[in-house]
C-alpha cells in the first residue's frame, strides 16, 4: 500500500493543534474543506513565527521515563544524515533518478505539541478521529535532522540512523489534574500526533549549531516550518529522456549545455511555509498485527509494563522530490536545477531557492531559459508505484485539483505549491507509519 494517494490522507485546513483535532468523542465528522481563503490560512493556534532572533531557548535533554512511559525522538532517518548516492552503492538504495548526488548540511524543522489520544481506532475510515487527548507535551523544539551524534538514539528505521530524543512523559497529563498512568496491558493503544509549525525564537535548541542557527534565524524571519539547506551535484551518465514512441531516447544536448555538467554542483535552499499537524499515525511497531483495511500498519501506541516505549518523528527527506503524490514516488533533482539553468559562471552556479519554482508550470516544466523539458533517466526508475513517466515534463497531482486563479485553496497553482503539498505529507511515527495529514497554509484537501 506505499503507493496509496496521499491525498485521501489530507484535511482540516482550520485552526487547531495535533492535540487537539482528533477528538470525535462525538461523532461529528472534521471539517476538511477550503471553505474560504480565509479559513485555509489559518494556522495552528500557537505556530506564529518568531522574532528572528538568533538566540533560541534552553534545551534540557529529557530523561528515562521508566516502565511505562513513553520516550519522543526526531529523525530524518539514515539519509538525513547522508544523503543520496549516485550512482547508488548498492542496488535498490534510494535514488535520485535524473543522476544527481543530494547531501543536506542542514535539515531544519520546529516540533511541537506531541499528543496522545485515546481510540485511534474509533472510525475505521477515518484517520483524524480519535477519542479525547489524554497526554500533550509542547515545545517547540529546533531540530536539525542533519546533525547526527554518537548519542543519538538508534532509529527505527535500522543501521545507521539516529534519532534525537526530545521528551519524555511518565503518566498522563491532559487535561490539567490527569495524572493516571499508561494503559500497559496491552489491550489498548493510544493515537500519536504531532505538529510541524513555523520557526520561533521561542523554540528551545535541541542540537543546531552555531551556523546553523543563522538558517534558522532567517527561517524564523520567512516563515517556514522547514528548511532544506545542501548542495546537489550532477553525476549522472548514460542519460535518457524517454517517451512513449521511443523509450530510450537520447536527450536534446543543446538543452543541458547550460545546465551542470557531471561533476558540477547546485547549491539548495528550500524553504517550505508548510505548518501541519500529522494527526493518528500508523504504526510499524505493532507489526505483524493486522491494520485497518487500507491502511499498512495497526494504528496507535501500545505501552508496555517493564520498559518505556519510544514515539520517534520521522520526516522523510524525498518527499519535496517526487514527480507524483503517490507515495514513495521517484525522487527527481532536474526540476529545481532547472531554474538556474544558464546562469554559471565557470561552472559554478547560483543557490537554487523554492521561490524560483513560484510561476512554473507544473504540467509543462520549462527551465530558466524558457525550454520545455522532458523527463530525464540516469538510471532505471522504480516501477512499484508507478510506470516511469514519459516525455514532457508533467507532474502528476493525481486526483489533488488545479488551480489556474490565485486562490491557493481551490488547487495547486504551480510548482511551489506542488512540491510543497508532497513536502507536507513527510511526517511520520516511527519510520514509516503513516498519519493524517492536516494542513494549516493555503492549500487545497
Amino acid at each position: 500500500m506505499r503507493f496509496q494517494n496521499l491525498n485521501l490522507m489530507t484535511g482540516l485546513l482550520a485552526a487547531g493543534t495535533a492535540a487537539l483535532l482528533g477528538s470525535c468523542s462525538s461523532k461529528q465528522s472534521l471539517t476538511i474543506t477550503c471553505a474560504s481563503s480565509a479559513t485555509c490560512a489559518a494556522g495552528p493556534a500557537d505556530a506564529g513565527t518568531g522574532s528572528g532572533s538568533s538566540t533560541l531557548a534552553h534545551f534540557t535533554p529529557p530523561v528515562d521515563p521508566g516502565p511505562g512511559g513513553i520516550l519522543f525522538a526526531a529523525s530524518g532517518e539514515v539519509l538525513a544524515l547522508t544523503g543520496y548516492q549516485f550512482p547508488p552503492a548498492n542496488a535498490g538504495d534510494p535514488v535520485f533518478v535524473d543522476g544527481w548526488s543530494v547531501s543536506f548540511t542542514r535539515l531544519l524543522v520546529t516540533l511541537d505539541n506531541i499528543s496522545l489520544s485515546n481510540g485511534p481506532n474509533v472510525t475505521p475510515g477515518d484517520q483524524s478521529c480519535t477519542e479525547p487527548t489524554v497526554a500533550k507535551i509542547s515545545g517547540p523544539w529546533a531540530v536539525d535532522l542533519a546533525h547526527g551524534d554518537p548519542s543519538y538514539l538508534q532509529g527505527k528505521g535500522g543501521p545507521g540512523e539516529e534519532a534525537v530524543p526530545i521528551a519524555a512523559l511518565s503518566h498522563q497529563n491532559y487535561p490539567a489534574g490527569n495524572s493516571a498512568a499508561f494503559d500497559t496491558s496491552g489491550a489498548n493503544a493510544y493515537a500519536f500526533g504531532f505538529d510541524v509549525i513555523p520557526a520561533t525564537s521561542a523554540a528551545m535548541n535541541v542540537n543546531i549549531d552555531a551556523a546553523g542557527l543563522t538558517d534558522y534565524q532567517q527561517m524564523a524571519a520567512d516563515g517556514c516550518a522547514v528548511l532544506y539547506v545542501g548542495t546537489a551535484t550532477f553525476n549522472g551518465t548514460s542519460c535518457t529522456c524517454p517517451t512513449a514512441a521511443a523509450p530510450n531516447a537520447a536527450c536534446d544536448p543543446a538543452i543541458y549545455a547550460n545546465w551542470p555538467a557531471v561533476g558540477q554542483s547546485v547549491p539548495f535552499h528550500l524553504c517550505f511555509k508548510s505548518p501541519t499537524s500529522y494527526v493518528n499515525c500508523q504504526n510499524p511497531d505493532n507489526d505483524p498485527a493486522a491494520a485497518l483495511p487500507g491502511e499498512e500498519h495497526q494504528r496507535g501506541i501500545f505501552f508496555k509494563s517493564n520498559q518505556f516505549v519510544v514515539g520517534q518523528i520521522t520526516i522523510h527527506t524525498d518527499h519535496p522530490f517526487w514527480d507524483s503524490v503517490l507515495h514513495d514516488s521517484p525522487a527527481h533533482f532536474d526540476q529545481f536545477a532547472a531554474r538556474v539553468a544558464g546562469q554559471g559562471q565557470a561552472g559554478v552556479f547560483p543557490t537554487v531557492t523554492l521561490d524560483l519554482t513560484q510561476g512554473v508550470d507544473y504540467t509543462a516544466y520549462k527551465d530558466a531559459l524558457g525550454n520545455a523539458l522532458s523527463w530525464r533517466y540516469c538510471i532505471a526508475p522504480p516501477t512499484d508505484v508507478h510506470t516511469p513517466l514519459k516525455g514532457v515534463m508533467a507532474f502528476d497531482p493525481q486526483n489533488v485539483p488545479h488551480a489556474v486563479g490565485t486562490d491557493a485553496c481551490q488547487g495547486l497553482r504551480d510548482y511551489y505549491d506542488f512540491s510543497t503539498y508532497d513536502q507536507s505529507t513527510q511526517g511520520h511515527l516511527n519510520s514509516d507509519g503513516l498519519c493524517y495529514v492536516a494542513r494549516h497554509y493555503p492549500s487545497p484537501n
